[in-house]
């Protein structure tokens, strides 16, 4: 570790390799390994990891952090990352024990290290994730309470090691209501996205809003590792890999059964690989997504190329679910050996959502060796008319329809369901190329087949 007496020589030095020519030696780079993939039923492009083992690392202890005080841990991870960013690179090690801490905001070329038995406990008080940034909340850009642990247009970054990252979660709760406060709040915002309002118009941040922060959220970064560390509770949604490219995720324990406590959502992200993870949630294990209506259509920003594999599920709405914010589309997601506990709340093991409003499109969602207890629906449910809360509270101002095409289910066994597929496509545009390939239940407690709209349907 390095000691703070030390730090302020350490940064010196830094800036001297970054700011002088020099023939002295330079310090280690930071390195990449690769992840590659087979047997994909599309082209999937490499990614890269980021190594940091051989660039410095400093504890926080070091520069002063303080268990139980919320102010100087604060300031020594702040303190931290700044300093491994300056030398181009390294880890910020949190060692065992327990820390209270602010928001956490990463810089390019970052480890957050949490060491076993280390616990990074955040705050519940909203006012430490002021000041506001630059987030989304359900599909639609605003400024908000920062997540909890934020990065924005940064690379190379990394959380990392057998720690714990746990949010206080008792004031957050009485945020889970929707009181007309709330639900005015969303309908401003939905009109300010629709009509491509200035960002520094759509500050959320008031007394009655309460639009929950992320836990982490990763916005328009890149070269982004989360590996073994377990995460414990979430205001809103738990990871959300946003505008990202080229992610990994593997070997994560994530438990949150708060309101919206979702696994992971990558949003208008490619290029990404979830695996060996355990999921045990509120609401879906994984949710792919793409932006909500007018918004996505601008930024026109896919979600694609996301391969999901070897992942448990103790509890969740879906295993997979697609939507319902998907209007900059979303295309191939492959999805194999993963397995839902028997005794978990589940509805659905594939759910896509959409309604008139979103547009966008999917096609090519590929899932194979899928096991499952009990579901309390169906294994493939589709859905066009999804509206929740919205269906009331605003207009459709612009109908576009959703194109769904090429659904792949294969080795599938369940336990007790209502049904094998249950697909609700509209009239004006059916849903296309759905295939069942050795997909089995126990027992099916109603019509195993439920389908209206759909044009090339094979159940194998």
């Amino acid at each position: 570790m390095i000691k703070k007496s030390t730090l302020l020589f350490l940064t010196l030095i830094a800036g001297l390799f970054i700011s002088c020519d020099t023939k002295s030696e330079s310090p280690p780079e930071l390195q990449f390994s690769e992840v590659n993939f087979e047997n994909i039923p599309f082209e999937m492009p490499k990614l890269k990891i980021p190594d940091y083992g051989e660039l410095a690392k400093i504890s926080i202890v070091d520069l002063g952090a303080v268990s139980n005080n919320k102010e100087k841990t604060s300031e020594a991870i702040k303190m931290a990352i700044d300093s491994v960013h300056k030398m181009g690179g390294g880890t910020v090690v949190i060692p065992k024990g327990e820390w209270l801490t602010k928001t956490i905001h990463f810089k390019s070329n970052v480890n957050l290290h949490l060491d076993e038995g280390a616990v990074l406990l955040f705050s519940e008080d909203p006012n430490d994730y002021l000041p506001a940034v630059k987030t989304s909340w359900e599909g639609m850009e605003c400024i908000n309470y920062s997540p909890l642990v934020y990065a924005y247009e940064c690379e190379n970054i990394a959380i990392t090691g057998k720690g714990e990252l746990k949010a206080k979660i008792d004031v957050w709760k009485t945020w889970f209501s929707r009181p007309k406060a709330h639900m005015n709040s969303l309908k401003r915002l939905y009109y300010l996205a629709a009509n491509d309002s200035a960002m520094a118009n759509r500050n959320m941040v008031n007394d009655s809003s309460h639009l929950r922060p992320h836990f982490i959220q990763f916005n328009r970064s890149k070269n982004i590792l989360l590996e073994d560390v377990t995460i414990t509770n979430s205001p809103f949604w738990t990871i959300h890999p946003y505008q990202c490219e080229n992610v990994v995720i593997k070997g994560l324990n994530v438990y949150a059964h708060g309101h919206n406590n979702d696994g992971v959502d990558p949003e208008m992200s490619k290029n990404m690989l979830i695996e060996n993870c355990v999921f045990d949630q509120g609401d879906d294990a994984i949710s792919v997504k793409a932006g909500r209506n007018q918004e996505a259509w601008r930024l026109n920003a896919p979600a694609e190329n996301i391969v999901i594999r070897n992942c448990k599920v103790k509890n969740g709405h879906q295993l997979l679910a697609i939507g319902s914010e998907l209007s900059g589309g979303i295309k191939n997601v492959y999805m194999e050996n993963c397995d839902v506990a028997d005794g978990a709340k589940l509805f659905h093991l594939l759910f896509i959502k959409t309604n008139e409003r979103r547009g966008g499109y999917v096609d090519g969602i590929y899932m194979k060796n899928i096991t499952s207890g009990k579901i309390d629906k169906g294994i493939l449910g589709i859905e066009t008319d999804v509206l929740y809360q919205w269906r009331d509270l605003v207009p459709t101002l612009e109908k576009k329809l959703t194109p769904i095409t090429n659904i792949y289910l294969e080795n599938f066994k369940a336990k007790d369901v209502q049904f094998i597929s249950k697909i609700e496509g509209q009239e004006e545009l059916s849903i296309e190329n759905v295939v069942l390939k050795n997909v089995t239940a126990s027992n099916v407690s109603g019509e195993e087949i439920r389908n209206e709209n759909v044009t090339n349907f094979e159940m194998k």
